[in-house]
C-alpha cells in the first residue's frame, strides 16, 4: 500500500495547464526534458519525444503507450533524478510538475524551466488536457501536430461513445487498487470520472472526492455500488489476486457476483490525450465488445 501511496502522491500533482510565460521562447525546444509521463506521453504523441525521462520501466508499467522510442535516456527516480546527467544531455526545456517545484531553482541552472499543473481542482482535465496539448505544440514547434492530435482524440472518443449508446451498459466503477482493503475510487473531477460523463456513462461513484477527483475507501464502501461494473487498471498489486479477491467481503459485492468486474490494461490516471483516447477504447472493448 505504501508504494500505490508515495505513487498516487506523485501522480495526484501531475497534470496541465497554461503557464505563465510558456510561450515566451523565443525558438521551439528541440531537446526536451520532462519529470513527468503525462508530459511524456504526450511529446511522443506530437512526434517530439523527451530526450529524458525518469523511471522508464515505471513508464513502460503504468502508461504502456505510446512507449518511449529506444534511446530515451533515464534519468533515475522523479524524487531525486540525476541532475548531472541532465546537465549533460543538454536540454534547451525541463518541464516539471508542481510535486517536482522543489528542484526548479536547480534545474534553471541548467535550462529553461516550467512548472505546470492541471488536475488538481479543476473540474475538467480533459478539456485542460486540450489546452496543455496545444500550449506544448507551441513550446516544441509542433502547433499542427497538437490540433491533430486533439481531433483525433475527440474522434477516439466520439467512437466509443456511439458504442456505449448502442449498448448502453449499468453505471461504471473505476477504482485504482491499493492493497486487500483498500482502493481509490474516481468520481468527480477527475480524468477518468470526466472521460465517463463524456461518454456517456454514469459514474457509480457519487461520494465526495478529493481536489484530485479520487476517495480513498475500503473495500466495503462498495457494497452500495448497485447495478454498477467495477473496472480496475493494471498494474495491480500482488494483494489483489492473494488478498482482495479472495475476502468474502469483495466475493459478496454485487458487481463481483453478477461477474461485472474488468481489468484494463495500464492507462496513466493522471495522463494526457494519449491516456484519454486510451482509455475510451480499452473501456468499450471491456464493456461493448465489437
Amino acid at each position: 500500500m505504501r508504494h500505490l501511496l508515495a505513487f498516487l502522491c506523485i501522480l495526484i500533482c501531475s497534470g496541465w495547464g497554461n503557464s505563465a510565460g510558456a510561450d515566451g521562447f523565443s525558438a521551439p525546444a528541440r531537446r526536451v526534458i520532462t519529470l513527468d509521463w503525462g508530459v511524456a506521453e504526450t511529446l511522443v504523441a506530437l512526434g517530439a519525444p523527451p530526450v529524458g525521462v525518469p523511471d522508464i520501466k515505471g513508464y513502460a508499467d503504468w502508461v504502456a503507450d505510446p512507449p518511449l522510442p529506444p534511446g530515451t535516456v533515464n534519468l533515475g527516480s522523479r524524487f531525486e533524478p540525476n541532475l548531472e546527467l541532465i546537465r549533460s544531455l543538454k536540454p534547451d526545456l525541463i518541464i516539471l510538475i508542481p510535486f517536482q517545484s522543489g528542484l526548479e531553482p536547480l534545474l534553471r541552472r541548467i535550462a529553461p524551466t516550467l512548472t505546470l499543473s492541471v488536475h488538481q481542482g479543476v473540474g475538467q482535465p480533459y478539456a485542460a488536457a486540450q489546452e496543455a496539448t496545444r500550449t506544448l505544440g507551441r513550446l516544441v514547434g509542433r502547433e499542427a501536430e497538437a490540433e491533430a492530435l486533439i481531433l483525433r482524440t475527440d474522434a477516439t472518443l466520439a467512437d466509443s461513445r456511439a458504442r456505449f449508446s448502442a449498448a448502453p451498459p449499468p453505471p461504471v466503477l473505476v477504482a485504482a487498487v491499493a492493497d486487500a482493503h483498500h482502493l481509490w475510487v474516481f468520481g468527480q473531477g477527475s480524468l477518468y470520472g470526466d472521460l465517463l460523463m463524456r461518454l456517456g456513462l454514469r459514474n457509480g461513484w457519487t461520494d465526495p472526492v478529493s481536489d484530485w477527483g479520487f476517495s480513498a475507501v475500503g473495500a466495503d464502501r462498495l457494497a452500495g455500488a448497485g447495478d454498477s461494473s467495477f473496472v480496475t487498471l493494471r498494474p495491480l498489486p500482488p494483494d489483489f489476486e492473494t488478498g482482495l479477491t479472495q475476502s468474502p467481503l469483495w466475493n459478496a459485492l454485487p458487481f463481483v457476483q453478477a461477474r461485472r468486474v474488468h481489468v484494463l490494461p495500464p492507462v496513466l490516471m493522471f495522463g494526457m490525450l494519449p491516456s484519454s483516447a486510451r482509455f475510451a477504447t480499452l473501456l468499450a472493448d471491456a464493456l461493448v465488445p465489437r
